[in-house]
């Protein structure tokens, strides 16, 4: 199993470690920045004696090395700096989507493709026009961090584990996310029961800003340790064939009434890539608020 991964940035090289560290694949590192895939590539290398890495490790600025990847992980891109939201990179991280997707396109054809480059819905349904491929071949992570967020803020909020909560976010990876109140529960019971609704709308919106929060506090990036153990979530569910349920970023072909756009849904990770697009009977409010959040990304891809 080989898995490339375009850019060494902090996900980028977080994302390879984590996926040594469990021992899924060989990585190929790319990055066009001089030497800066190899310097990382390296620094890994020696790190295996310390932490037993059985998989090998490439750094490389050559696309050709990514031939024969079962999976290609696109984390290039400029990062979201403080007062940005994750549309404002969209001018400079398409030409950026359009030319590593090129690339993965000739020289690893039959891999999946994960982007997580921001702004993340739109680069992922750039890459499928771009590509052409099978769109069960093209996802983006997106609702796997924000549910993981929506977690940890949950888990904190109320004192228990986060291996206790139960939940879903989907829709866009930025301020329209939908978390989906009717399927959240805590040690088995519903959240609406345990939670008052002004706490509840608290901690929703607390999610929606993580990421920002993030950012402004770094003052120049943004979030990388949980970008890349979501990204190792889907990686795990593709490579052990698991079908897993994930929220993912996925081109919608009428799923709860959505076309042509790429929006966080719930989906069935398995070694063809996405197996399935789950359809849950939501409530109304939930449902509006989704196809409200892919007509925004929509209204985006327009100008594209």
């Amino acid at each position: 199993m080989k898995i490339s991964i375009i850019g060494a940035g902090n996900v980028g090289s977080a994302l390879a470690e984590r996926v040594l560290g469990r021992g899924l694949a060989d990585v190929v590192l790319v990055d066009t920045a001089g030497d800066l895939a190899r310097a990382k590539a390296l620094d890994l290398i020696d790190s295996a004696p310390l932490m037993g890495y059985k998989k090998t490790v490439t750094g490389t600025n050559n696309y050709r090395e990514i031939n024969g990847s079962k999976i290609v992980v696109v984390t290039a891109g400029f990062p979201r700096q403080p007062g940005m939201s994750r549309d404002d990179l969209i001018s400079r991280n398409r030409m950026i989507v359009s030319a590593v997707t090129a690339s993965v396109k000739e020289f690893a054809p039959g891999s999946i493709l994960i982007i997580v480059t921001n702004p993340l819905d739109v680069m992922t349904y750039l890459a499928y026009r771009e590509t052409a491929w099978d769109r069960r071949k093209i996802l983006g992570m997106a609702g796997g961090l924000d549910t993981a967020r929506f977690k940890a803020l949950l888990a904190q909020e109320m004192g228990v584990l986060p291996e206790n909560i139960d939940t879903f976010v989907l829709g866009s990876h930025g301020d329209t996310m939908v978390p989906l109140i009717s399927k959240t529960s805590v040690e088995g019971k519903p959240l609406d029961k345990i939670l008052k609704r002004g706490a509840i709308e608290r901690l929703v919106e607390k999610t929606k800003m993580r990421g920002g929060e993030i950012v402004k506090l770094l003052k120049s990036g943004s979030a990388y340790f949980s970008p890349s153990a979501a990204c190792l979530e889907i990686l795990n569910a593709l490579i052990r064939d698991e079908k897993k349920v994930i929220a993912c970023s996925a081109i919608a072909r009428g799923e709860y009434g959505i076309n042509d756009c790429a929006i966080g849904l719930p989906v069935s990770l398995g070694k063809n890539g996405i197996e399935e697009i789950q359809e849950w009977k939501l409530p109304e409010g939930e449902l509006s608020a989704l196809v409200r959040s892919a007509e925004i990304v929509k209204g985006i891809l327009a100008k594209l």
